[in-house]
């Protein structure tokens, strides 16, 4: 059996023809040898189309705030443009990729999230932002992985009667991580791991390592949201999560690399 393997891409990774192009050959190469979970966000694809339409973005501590009208563009540029496109590319490498979102066959059930306290200090509501809820094994996503299928799948979940919600990429990697029993998950960006005060990459980094980068302030904005990712998926049983640059690392050869790793942190227990 392969071992299992989420791969989560943050969505500037995704915008260009050649670099979608690239991605799409590394998850066709890592299929071979992983059962693979491809997880996508499309942040600056969505700032682009609030911005079309006049919507202010607001975000804290790297949470998109959501409302109806953000919803609606959320859904349209990660369910349509971004999903589907990832598709067709990962089909064109020759593997073999079903494009999904949380609310398909509960890949994901998913609570409204409650207010959160900010680094800055007051709590505060993101609106139609989900938090899943551990619930056991997509079974969806598993019938998937055991025919040889690559199941991508955009940062989109609905609660138990049904509400749509967004939801954080890193969030959602971390928790279907967890719910497949991976072996490894890979947050995948523009950013080469975590970075210190001197902007040099921490190699390795342990989740109470995180945890002291957060309070200090020295991890913040999406970082954040990455870090508390990490941490939620080494408590519930994933052996451990690189944090990459997937424009300077070969995505192909993280299945089973070790550490160190040049433009990554590890994080570990």
């Amino acid at each position: 059996m392969k071992p299992r393997l989420v791969l989560k891409l943050g969505g500037e990774l995704l915008e260009q023809p050649a670099d979608l192009q690239r991605i799409a050959k590394a998850i066709a190469v890592l299929a071979r040898t992983s059962a693979l979970v491809v997880v996508h966000g499309g942040g600056r694809e969505i700032d682009a189309a609030l911005a079309t339409a006049g919507i202010p973005k607001h975000q804290v501590d790297g949470l998109r705030v959501t409302d109806e009208r953000t919803l609606d563009v959320v859904v349209a540029v990660l369910a349509g443009a971004i999903n589907t496109r990832l598709v067709a590319a990962i089909r064109g490498a020759g593997a073999r990729p079903v494009g999904l979102t949380g609310a398909d066959a509960s890949v994901v059930t998913l609570r409204r999230a409650a207010p959160i306290a900010s680094v800055a200090g007051p709590k505060v509501d993101l609106g139609l932002v989900g938090s899943p809820v551990n619930n056991g094994a997509p079974q969806l996503v598993n019938d998937l992985l055991a025919r040889g299928y690559i199941p991508v799948i955009a940062c989109i979940g609905s609660t138990r009667s049904g509400q749509l919600l967004n939801v954080n990429a890193d969030t959602l990697a971390s928790h279907i991580a967890a719910a497949v029993g991976a072996r490894r998950l890979v947050i995948a960006g523009g950013t080469s791991g975590v970075l210190d005060d001197d902007g040099q990459t921490i190699e390795q980094l342990s989740a109470r390592g995180a945890a002291r980068l957060i309070k200090a302030g020295t991890a913040n904005k999406g970082m954040i949201a990455k870090l508390e990712a990490c941490r939620a998926a080494l408590r519930r049983g994933v052996g451990d999560v690189l944090i990459a640059n997937g424009r300077e690392v070969r995505l192909d050869t993280l299945a089973g690399a070790r550490a160190p790793l040049a433009g990554c942190t590890q994080v570990v227990r």
